[in-house]
């Protein structure tokens, strides 16, 4: 169900936007300076847009931000009749970046948003300008990509938690109550700063969750981990070369328990040797919650210093 109205009590005062280019009603923020470089925002699990509330005012001024919310999560619909697999949320990424005709992209990427937004990337090379990621993986054909991914399910407890619910049958039945036990989930995945926990900020997070059935997006990232059914996107010699070229940075919060800094950072570091990383200590795996303000003057000062060498 969608609230396309509500701001959760100003926190995101953003007007809504919708297209169905993608086959549902895909919700979208639109805002800032038409006709500048886009600022392309991607969130992950079990967020939306909400998440990068405090990023979108600090970029708006000289960019045009635009966060997408990914089929089931945010004010985006949830359609009954898709599957909700890695190839599935990039083919509707391809297809909204076409229809608005975006060029000259920054990808902020978090969370599974890194696969989505390098997949993006793989497909369009000439479409991107810079990648950041923040605590967000950046598989691009790496040959190491599935022995890292299992090591990191090795120290993390949400990733333990998908395997082990998948083949004891319940991960349907605990995902699907999403909107009651949302705090417990992101918890689980690691932030640090509950000073951010009010009714509203809870009513944006869980309120997108309200029945079962509003809870495929989420269910189906968990379950494509678990059996395997997410193809990472594998770009060709030249997407690889046109990427490996652009300005990149990393901006990783070393208390994330999902996304080990060491199992996961290196996908990075191998495809970008001298960009810099950012590790922010004590900031957890929604380092957007933890550290807003340090992460967006991070991002308005790398864009800055690489305007030059962006084309």
């Amino acid at each position: 169900m969608t609230h396309s109205d509500d701001t959760f009590s100003g926190s995101f005062p953003f007007a809504p936007h919708f297209t169905d280019a993608p086959g549902f009603q895909m919700h979208y923020v639109d805002e800032g300076l038409r006709g500048a470089d886009v600022v392309l925002c991607l969130h992950g699990e079990p967020t939306w847009g909400y998440l990068f509330r405090h990023l979108v005012p600090a970029l708006s001024n000289v960019h045009r931000v635009v966060v997408p919310d990914h089929m089931g999560f945010g004010k985006s619909a949830t359609p009954q009749g898709r599957s909700y697999w890695l190839q599935d949320h990039i083919d509707n990424l391809e297809r909204f970046v076409l229809a608005l005709d975006l060029r000259r992209i920054t990808l902020v990427m978090h969370d599974f948003g890194g696969p989505v937004g390098m997949g993006l990337a793989a497909r369009h090379p000439d479409r991107i300008l810079r990648i950041i990621s923040t605590n967000g993986p950046t598989p691009f054909g790496q040959p190491d990509l599935a022995d890292r991914l299992t090591s990191n399910v090795g120290v993390s407890p949400w990733f333990q938690w998908v395997v082990k619910a998948e083949k004891d049958g319940s991960l349907e039945a605990v995902l699907g109550q999403l909107g009651f036990n949302i705090l417990s989930t992101l918890k689980l995945n690691g932030f640090e700063n509950h000073a951010v926990i009010t009714d509203s900020w809870l009513r944006a997070y869980g309120s997108r969750f309200a029945s079962p059935a509003d809870c495929l997006g989420v269910i189906g990232w968990a379950k494509g981990f678990a059996t395997g059914a997410h193809r990472f996107e594998t770009p060709d010699a030249a997407a690889e070369r046109a990427i490996r070229a652009k300005p990149a940075l990393a901006i990783w919060g070393m208390a994330d328990r999902t996304l080990d800094a060491e199992h996961l950072l290196p996908l990075f570091s191998a495809l970008f040797p001298t960009a810099p990383i950012h590790r922010l200590a004590g900031v957890g795996h929604y380092c957007l919650e933890d550290a807003p303000d340090d992460i967006a003057a991070l991002i308005v000062r790398f864009i800055r210093q690489t305007q030059a060498a962006a084309t």
